[in-house]
């Protein structure tokens, strides 16, 4: 008892530790490498780039509020970053899941549709994907799912949640382009990362769940979806991050997300260096935090996994 005390105090000890006192060698040489080589980047930009930066003016302008009231036009741009990238992920998680269930089933006339969507989104590019959706399947799906009226023609009052969740109602039509075009492009790649996690669970398991006599449901939500859900919660994450930076593409269809505020920022103020690097250091902020939540989530399930 005394024994497993201490190995579990140890643990603890070793859990708790500075970061610092984790690094390895090669830690610290990489380390080195990189600021020696942020060091000379500076050095050269300081003796080789003729600009005038003018980083308080670029601050200033991205706080400034617009002439008839409301949040500045930057974090608008911001607000609906974050609104298109949750509602995308809601749609590319619980499509891919599917699709990727469909994938793996041994029934063909699940698993040839799926692999049909999956080949065709995967193997179009992004950018040409988008323009086919929005000129040519938006403008005829909304009307064909009768939400033509409430997309295009809604008067109704919102509430702060609502308008937050949703945005003005004259750019719901644009969101819900945004949200079904990027969706249905990631949903694709998570379709694959839940087939390859599928297929990565041991004969044994699929047997074991079979031999207990449980549902479909259970078997999944017990048995199979936990490992399932610590095999890629990595690849997920990667994709989900992915999803975040492709928002940036559907500014080209006017969707007035920060990509899009920011390029109209930049143009109109001339701070083109500043407005984009501020821009990109917001889209870091942005994918590091899903970065570190997804990191939460692995452990949370390895433990749970593991007990």
């Amino acid at each position: 008892m005394g024994q497993t005390n201490l190995a579990s105090n140890a643990n603890k000890l070793t859990r708790h530790r500075y970061w610092y006192q984790r690094l390895n060698t090669l830690d610290f040489a990489l380390i080195a490498v990189l600021v020696i080589f942020s060091s000379w980047i500076l050095y050269r930009s300081s003796i080789g780039i003729n600009y005038n930066w003018r980083w308080l003016d670029a601050i200033n302008l991205i706080f400034t509020s617009p002439k008839d009231g409301g949040a500045p036009y930057f974090f608008q741009g911001l607000i609906a970053t974050i609104r298109l990238s949750v509602w995308s992920l809601v749609l590319a998680l619980t499509l891919g899941v599917v699709i990727g269930v469909a994938r793996h089933s041994k029934i063909r006339i699940f698993r040839a549709p799926a692999l049909l969507f999956i080949q065709l989104v995967r193997n179009i590019p992004p950018l040409v994907f988008v323009f086919i959706f929005y000129f040519f399947i938006s403008n005829q799906l909304i009307p064909l799912l009768g939400l033509e009226s409430l997309l295009r023609d809604y008067r109704g009052e919102l509430n702060p949640i609502q308008q937050f969740l949703f945005g003005a109602p004259n750019l719901w039509e644009n969101l819900a382009s945004g949200v079904i075009c990027i969706g249905l492009l990631s949903s694709a790649y998570i379709a694959e990362v839940v087939r390859a996690g599928l297929e990565g669970i041991e004969k044994g398991q699929w047997e074991a769940a079979d031999s207990l006599g449980l549902s479909t449901y259970s078997k999944y939500r017990y048995v199979i979806g936990p490992q399932v859900l610590t095999a890629t919660t990595p690849p997920l994450a990667g994709q989900a991050i992915s999803l975040v930076k492709d928002t940036s593409i559907v500014s080209l269809i006017s969707i007035q997300e920060m990509t899009f505020v920011g390029t109209e920022i930049a143009n109109s103020s001339g701070l083109v260096f500043e407005i984009w690097l501020i821009i990109g250091a917001v889209y870091f902020v942005l994918c590091f935090t899903l970065s570190r939540l997804f990191k939460r989530i692995e452990k949370r399930s390895v433990r749970h996994l593991t007990r």
